[in-house]
């Protein structure tokens, strides 16, 4: 009886210091945003592979067999894991081939619930990370007739730092039980315009294009008080304001597919985009499917400020919002002389400047 009474003790406490060991390996200082396998000529993202490694929660070595690819073959390569830090800050970590990597500074490790879908750095990272290009005036979230300020449970979340979707449980109220709802975000940009950016019910929900997100300095009035906005926040029921189509970026083409596999998907990119919302991307998207069976993507080429070439990457299940591209709601790029280099693989090649955000 004695014996008995000792083995379950035994085991009790050992349960404990497991779960212990395992509550303080997930306690990290750093948040995993993105990780990348390669150097800085050809490397690709592996942040989904890093979890599926952390999940197993046993000590490996970076090598192109444990990142299951080799982007550079032949030469020496790296993973650079980027992170932000309790402070806000975003850093990288770098393990080059060999070395032993060790997850327990990075926050949730073991649980892999890491991970930033739309994170928009390259291989040398975000030069700056809270620098969107608007300031948030007020959040809203309801609809028309019944809707509530959420602004204060919005910097909440924006200081975990992490992407989100949005439901009535995200904020703790229901303003319109049993109705479709959305989030409203009046935000100001650098020409002093306002615009208003929704965000349905099911939403993810990232704060990247929004400045000192992660920090909550913002909501601190001016706001038009109305739910559409101000006069020239929102145009016909969209989510652009008058300035809404003056992004960055110029498409030059779009490609559905995998590498081995793709079809140029231009033409039906613009007949979306037309209708100015955001959608969820599958094979019925574009009605097509090119590798059946196979992980596909949707990449989008288009020119810089610079005049590079730079492609956008978005996997199967991602939202898809053109709020970066120039003329993105008119339709007006994709023009056959706008000149893409015509590869799966974009311009990287030629000039190493080519980024992918995984969106």
């Amino acid at each position: 009886m004695l014996k008995t009474k000792f083995a379950v003790f035994s085991t009790m406490m050992l349960s404990l210091l497991l779960s212990a060991g395992a509550a303080a390996q997930d306690a990290g200082q750093f948040l995993i945003l993105s990780a990348q396998y390669g150097s800085e000529r050809n490397h690709v993202d592996v942040t989904n592979r890093l979890k599926d490694l952390a999940r197993r929660d046993q000590p490996f070595r970076i090598t192109f067999e444990s990142m299951a690819v080799d982007p550079d073959h032949g030469q020496a390569k790296m993973l650079r894991v980027f992170a932000r830090g309790p402070n806000g800050q975003e850093r990288s970590f770098d393990f080059p081939d060999g070395s032993p990597f060790d997850g327990r500074q990075f926050r949730s490790w073991g649980r892999g619930d890491w991970g930033d879908e739309h994170w928009t750095g390259g291989w040398q990272g975000r030069s700056d990370n809270d620098a969107g290009q608007y300031v948030i005036l007020t959040a809203q979230y309801g609809n028309e007739s019944r809707h509530v300020d959420v602004t204060n449970r919005l910097k909440e979340l924006a200081r975990q730092d992490r992407v989100f979707r949005l439901n009535y449980r995200t904020f703790g109220v229901d303003p319109a039980e049993g109705r479709s709802k959305a989030l409203y975000i009046f935000a100001r940009g650098s020409n002093g315009q306002e615009r208003m950016f929704e965000y349905p019910d099911n939403s993810l929900i990232d704060g990247s294009v929004f400045r000192s997100w992660g920090s909550g300095e913002w909501g601190s009035g001016g706001w038009s008080g109305q739910w559409n906005g101000g006069g020239n926040a929102r145009n016909n029921g969209g989510d652009r304001d008058d300035q809404g189509d003056s992004g960055q970026f110029l498409i030059l083409s779009a490609q559905y597919g995998s590498r081995r596999r793709h079809i140029d998907v231009s033409n039906r990119l613009k007949e979306l985009a037309r209708a100015d919302r955001q959608f969820r991307l599958d094979f019925r998207t574009f009605g097509v499917d090119p590798d059946e069976g196979h992980a596909k993507v949707l990449r989008i080429y288009a020119r810089g400020p610079n005049g590079r070439e730079r492609m956008f990457e978005y996997r199967d299940n991602s939202v898809i919002d053109g709020a970066q591209f120039r003329g993105w709601s008119g339709g007006e790029w994709g023009d056959a002389n706008g000149r893409w280099s015509g590869r799966w693989e974009g311009d990287e090649r030629d000039e190493g400047d080519s980024r992918r955000d995984r969106q």
